[in-house]
């Protein structure tokens, strides 16, 4: 069974999450810690957890979701695992640090990658990687069917999707992705998202206004 604890992070509240399994191991994804403060608080759950970190993934790399990637990949000594785009989101993350004025830590560059496809086994556990372009041209989500839930960066939020006027938005894409790779799932899964409280593809189905 895998538990997953919540952290929200830097001037975007945005959501940081470890996904935990039965042996203790867990997986970092989207670590937007920014100060030191926020990166003492991640740690130290980790560490009074007796957590090992195995995995750091981002779905997408966007500032708010890569703020602690350096902080996560030195400490824990793991490479930063991504999707390869053909657009240098490193640089746009360094380009958008700037442009928001605030300090900025840079990422390693990705060195290991995931596809549309493929499957990461976590414990008793299997996550299904989705490519879902449209917020940012390299997202992905994360979705464990067996335990009902998804990581979905900033595509799909409770009552709202996400923006698509950032450079490689494309609204179209987004919305044509959610219908039918994120809408097609069982409605009960539940839905983490970048920002704000959790939801269901249900729920979102249902009375989301990007689709009615």
């Amino acid at each position: 069974m895998i538990q997953i604890k919540k952290f929200t992070f830097n001037p975007f509240q945005e959501n940081t999450y470890l996904l935990i399994n039965e042996n203790n191991e867990c997986i970092v994804v989207d670590p937007g810690c920014f100060s030191s403060t926020e990166e003492n608080e991640l740690s130290t759950y980790i560490t009074e957890n007796k957590l090992t970190p195995i995995r750091l993934i981002n779905t997408h790399f966007h500032i708010d979701h890569v703020l602690g990637n350096l902080f996560v990949s030195t400490t824990y000594k793991l490479p930063v695992t991504a999707y390869q785009s053909e657009i240098d989101m490193v640089a746009m993350a360094e380009r958008s640090a700037e442009l928001y004025g605030i300090p900025y830590k840079a990422s390693p560059k990705p060195t290991e990658f995931l596809q549309e496809g493929d499957s990461i086994h976590f414990g008793d556990a299997e996550l299904k990687i989705l490519f879902i372009p449209g917020h940012a041209p390299d997202h992905i989500v994360l979705v464990c069917e067996k335990e009902d839930f998804m990581i979905g960066g900033d595509v799909l939020f409770k009552g709202s999707i996400g923006r698509t006027d950032l450079p490689g938005g494309n609204h179209h894409d987004l919305i044509d992705n959610i219908e039918n790779k994120i809408f097609t799932l069982p409605g009960s899964i539940k839905v983490y998202s970048g920002h704000g409280p959790e939801t269901t593809i249900g729920e979102e189905k249902m009375t989301n206004p990007f689709f009615k």
